[in-house]
């Protein structure tokens, strides 16, 4: 959550990974039997009043994200990790896509592509991501 809202020049605002939806991700592709969507949904409400931004515009993105994870866990989890990565980048870009309608929806709407930078910068941020999580997961003897 805090990498989320740690202070960035407005330039490179858009290339901020979305560091939330990546760690849900991770954990769903790790344990899917242990993954509450209404967790995730509060999870989101809790990034919205963080970051200031409609109510429930993150709580809807990370269910519907999480939704197309529990679709999908047992192909993707045999993917390679630039193949994870390419997924990644899908799912976030759903996820922009969902924020982006629900900012249009408030008034705030965004013209143009630059939305999907941050699926960008976080497909990029990727393997690194799930290194740090797997090596958490196997420190910790966190097992399904």
């Amino acid at each position: 959550m805090l990498l989320s809202v740690y202070p960035l020049p407005i330039g490179w605002r858009w290339w901020r990974p979305e560091f939330v939806l990546m760690v849900a991700i991770y954990w769903i592709f790790a344990q899917p039997l242990r993954m509450s969507l209404v967790a995730l949904c509060l999870l989101g409400v809790f990034q919205d009043v963080l970051e200031g931004t409609p109510l429930g515009q993150h709580g809807l993105a990370l269910v519907i994200v999480a939704y197309i994870c529990l679709l999908s866990w047992q192909r993707v989890r045999n993917y390679s990790l630039w193949q994870q990565s390419c997924w990644v980048f899908v799912l976030i870009a759903i996820s922009q896509l969902t924020d982006s309608w629900v900012q249009a929806i408030s008034g705030m709407a965004i013209s143009g592509p630059e939305f999907l930078i941050p699926a960008f910068a976080s497909a990029c941020f990727w393997p690194v991501c799930y290194l740090i999580l797997e090596f958490v997961r196997r420190r910790y003897q966190i097992i399904q």
